[in-house]
């Protein structure tokens, strides 16, 4: 069988990393979330705490997408002097073809969805929820502050959303850009996984 990517993209509070994980453990495959950060840092010589600190963060060129295409490879990109968050960006997204490449894995975000976009055997999922239910995952198991949740909620709603845009060129969550969406909400942590594994039993990915 061919290797296969799960790619996740969630709102914020969803249990999207939950859901992700706990598919991976499931399906017996890889789970690649914060690992990605020492990957990348390995990489491109970035420190592990710039490339935290700099994720969802946009970079400091309006013309992203023309650079990409010019050039290929992370050493070619500091030639010509890619602002520091772009090659970030470029070293994290080779970080997630070669790990795509080499097996079978559950991938979190960083736009994998579009990064691996020309996968054969990619199967892109959003996870989404209502707001209240996200703000309150946000103050019991994230540790946000109790004060307006909802606006915080929101704020990195945007800042994913401005991100991907940046990256991509495209809307973040648009449900052309996904395979599968799923309302946390509704379905619960254990629904989705269900959800997402039966998906892939049925085209062939998982047993």
């Amino acid at each position: 069988m061919n290797e296969y990517t799960v790619a996740v993209s969630r709102e914020y509070g969803s249990g999207g990393r939950e859901i992700a994980s706990r598919l991976a453990t499931e399906l017996g495959i890889g789970f690649y979330d914060k690992s990605i950060i020492k990957l990348t840092a390995e990489k491109s010589g970035l420190s592990s705490d710039y490339i935290e600190k700099s994720e969802e963060k946009t970079g400091g060129g309006l013309l992203f997408n023309l650079r990409l295409s010019a050039y290929s490879g992370v050493e070619s990109l500091m030639y010509y002097e890619t602002p520091t968050s772009d090659r970030m960006f470029i070293a994290q997204s080779e970080v997630i073809r070669e790990l795509s490449a080499r097996e079978s894995c559950v991938i979190l975000g960083r736009c994998a969805d579009y990064v691996l976009r020309e996968k054969r055997n990619l199967i892109r999922v959003f996870i989404y929820a209502d707001l209240e239910e996200r703000a309150r995952r946000a103050v019991e198991s994230y540790g946000l502050p109790d004060k307006n949740p909802e606006a915080a909620v929101r704020k990195a709603d945007k800042a994913r959303g401005v991100y991907y845009k940046y990256y991509t060129n495209r809307v973040w969550g648009a449900k052309e850009n996904f395979d599968l969406a799923i309302n946390s909400s509704f379905s619960g942590v254990d629904g989705a996984v269900a959800v997402i594994k039966t998906l892939l039993r049925e085209k062939g990915f998982a047993k």
